[in-house]
């Protein structure tokens, strides 16, 4: 993916190095349950508590600052070169397709723990919006494991992941996310589930858009880098990763739908761009 020498957002706060609490020993179990949540694109706020509240746990403090490494200096240029495209896109998009202004979400980056509007998060729980402040919060390790862990290599891949998180800032914009949190205080546990697939699904639909967008914007894409993407949407599928951590797949308990889906519609954005297809609460075929 061509992302070097273009613009990098100002919209970002890089806490990475800096000192701060830690959390250390106890609450594994919260935080396996936690990263399972946020790979597949979820809230980790579900399962996590207040790093205080981790049982066993204990809150030091980091000792001082830290310079960056090339590699996460380097990560974090990407990162807030691809936020800067999807300030561009939505901008373009808002305009054109809905008639409305963008206000474009803060980007956090962060290096083992952060502390949010929606609660506190580490490394472990992996990428995650927060609809509470407009921020998106990121630890660029999280790259490596999607490599390495998940099988989804390459730059593209991260850039997906990063869409994938605005498209949950456009969500919160649109109403969508208020929409899908009434279903969850008001509805059975089968319907809230069923919500929060739409609404993933729909993050997956969104991200496809914003990069189709970007390419007719800036030619960033290169050879491999459209199947580097699609690795990266069908790994975080819940079927696979229930699989992964369970041994057995529960249909009933999917919250952001399975790897065929989360490719398709990821997909159908990245082929079309157009926002009128991405409707996933007023469909049949999920």
């Amino acid at each position: 993916m061509r992302w070097r020498g273009r613009r990098q957002s100002d919209n970002v706060e890089d806490r990475r190095g800096m000192s701060g609490p830690v959390v250390a020993g106890g609450g594994a179990g919260v935080l396996i349950l936690a990263l399972i949540v946020a790979l597949l694109g979820g809230d980790p706020r579900q399962v996590l508590q207040q790093p205080q509240q981790v049982p066993g746990a204990r809150i030091g403090q980091a000792n001082g600052n830290r310079e960056l490494t090339p590699a996460e200096r380097e990560a974090g240029d990407f990162a807030k070169t691809i936020l800067a495209d999807s300030e561009d896109v939505w901008t373009h998009l808002f305009r054109t397709q809905l008639g409305r202004e963008y206000v474009p979400p803060t980007l956090v980056l962060f290096s083992g723990q952060v502390r949010s509007a929606c609660g506190g998060a580490t490394a472990e729980s992996g990428p995650f919006y927060c609809p509470a402040d407009r921020k998106v919060y990121l630890d660029t390790s999280f790259f490596a494991q999607l490599s390495d862990q998940l099988g989804a290599p390459g730059d593209f891949a991260q850039a997906y992941v990063i869409a994938h998180e605005v498209g949950h800032h456009v969500q919160n914009l649109l109403g969508y996310t208020d929409q899908v949190q009434q279903v969850r205080r008001t509805r059975s546990e089968i319907e809230a589930n069923q919500a929060s697939v739409q609404l993933e699904l729909q993050a997956d639909f969104l991200a496809g858009c914003m990069l189709h967008h970007l390419q007719k914007q800036k030619q960033v894409i290169e050879e491999g880098d459209i199947e580097e993407g699609l690795r990266a949407a069908a790994a975080i599928g819940d079927d696979r990763l229930q699989k992964r951590s369970r041994g057995y797949v529960d249909v009933e308990s999917f919250t952001h739908g399975s790897s065929e889906q989360r490719l398709r519609w990821f997909r159908l954005g990245l082929q079309t761009g157009d926002l009128r297809q991405g409707d996933t609460f007023n469909t049949k075929d999920l």
